[in-house]
């Protein structure tokens, strides 16, 4: 074995990868953020009585949840021009990310729901609290709070799957790896850089995602 690391080339990118991190972080977390309100939307419409309502959101989901998210990706970018919709690569990336976390957060979420005992509902009527009160406080809030961890596991695995949006040239830490090695050639150095970034990053999101759960869905809710 003959090869001789070099990690110079990694260390003199960095203001480039610090640009990859950001451009993640950024993309990453404005789907989740996008996704998690979708998926709400798209929960209520999975438990709506009415069927039409039931249908869309079952199609929706189950069509999402059983295609690769790299083809998700490839139909925003290329395939919505063919009926004049035309976006940049982070804009695709950002909205492929999004439908794709809202299939699996209405699912996730619905659990949580389900989950709520209807006695739980009846009390908050008959307390005189509005609906929109009953299903903000007693329904919504406990139901991501039982499946929070889920939830975060989800984004965390959304955040890692944004590698794949650099094939669309969304500037995100994987494509500035690929065009550093591509300068470079340092092939080993730069992805074994990129892995422990990505590791990083999931234990920056794990603890982040934590901490928010804690303000947020603490006992007693706040």
């Amino acid at each position: 074995m003959n090869y001789t690391f070099d990690f110079a080339p990694v260390v003199s990118a960095w203001p480039m990868l610090l640009q990859g991190v950001l451009g993640t972080l950024r993309m990453s977390s404005l789907s989740m953020v996008f996704g998690l309100s979708l998926g709400i939307v798209f929960m209520l419409m999975r438990m709506s009585k009415q069927a039409g309502m039931r249908a869309i959101a079952i199609g929706y989901i189950e069509m999402i949840r059983n295609t690769p998210i790299l083809v998700q990706v490839f139909f925003v970018f290329f395939g919505m021009p063919a009926i004049g919709i035309r976006l940049s690569g982070e804009q695709a990336a950002i909205l492929a990310m999004t439908l794709n976390c809202a299939a699996y957060a209405a699912e996730i979420v619905r659990g949580g729901v389900q989950s709520i005992r209807p006695g739980q509902i009846e009390a908050g009527r008959a307390l005189g609290l509005q609906t929109r009160d009953i299903y903000r406080f007693i329904v919504l809030r406990p139901a991501i709070r039982a499946v929070y961890p889920a939830l975060c596991s989800q984004f965390i695995l959304l955040m890692l799957n944004s590698s794949l949006v650099s094939s669309v040239s969304a500037e995100e830490l994987t494509y500035f790896a690929q065009t550093l090695d591509l300068q470079t050639f340092r092939s080993f150095e730069i992805y074994l850089t990129l892995g422990v970034i990505y590791l990083l990053l999931s234990q920056f999101f794990s603890i982040a995602l934590g901490v928010i759960g804690r303000v947020y869905f603490s006992y007693p809710a706040k």
